[in-house]
């Protein structure tokens, strides 16, 4: 677990969250104090199956993934990249222990935003509360399309997608980890490939 000192803010992330919603420089300076740099190596996690998601993390840098042991084989659900948000929404919202495991890809920076920290600004300054609704929404168009993806694509129609929609994931994830992601065997992917 590497923390790293203070260091500049993301001007990506200024620019997110000026996107989204009306602040002013009180706000922002607010905004800044709250989320903490964090470093962490390739293959660290970031959260651990059994712990507590208490942070959402902003990707500046680098590939997050998140996984489950299923039947002593890991399960990719999803793959995250720079400008990107990432958490166990159920274990961050319910503060109870996750099924999931947050691991980096490559060298990743990331800035967490802590649960309490996150609660008491929609409190002190409520236009913060937009954001935690469009995060919300984000989250659960992920999931359900991912779902009717799962349930309605083939394997090699699903990779088709991924292809086409997610390029970054084919140019810096391993095929062993897309397999995982597309529920194949990694030779299953090959042979996949090999059509395509």
């Amino acid at each position: 677990m590497n923390h790293v000192p203070a260091s500049p803010f993301p001007a990506a992330l200024t620019a997110q969250f000026t996107a989204l919603l009306r602040l002013t420089d009180a706000d922002l300076t607010t905004l800044h104090a709250l989320l903490q740099p964090r470093q962490l190596a390739k293959k660290e996690l970031l959260l651990r199956e059994g712990e507590v998601c208490r942070a959402a993390a902003y990707i500046e840098t680098g590939v997050l993934r998140y996984f489950y042991h299923v039947q002593g084989e890991e399960r990719t659900g999803q793959f995250f990249f720079e400008n990107e948000w990432y958490a166990d929404y159920d274990s961050f919202l319910d503060q109870r222990p996750s099924a999931q495991n947050i691991q980096a890809l490559e060298p990743t920076r990331v800035w967490l935003f802590p649960h309490d920290a996150l609660y008491r600004l929609y409190d002190e300054r409520p236009v913060f509360e937009r954001f935690g609704r469009l995060m919300a929404e984000q989250a659960y168009r992920g999931s359900k399309a991912r779902g009717a993806a799962l349930l309605n694509q083939t394997p090699a129609e699903r990779y088709a997608q991924l292809v086409r929609d997610r390029p970054q994931v084919v140019q810096r994830v391993s095929q062993r980890l897309i397999a995982t992601y597309l529920g194949v065997k990694p030779e299953s992917l090959s042979r996949i490939r090999a059509r395509g």
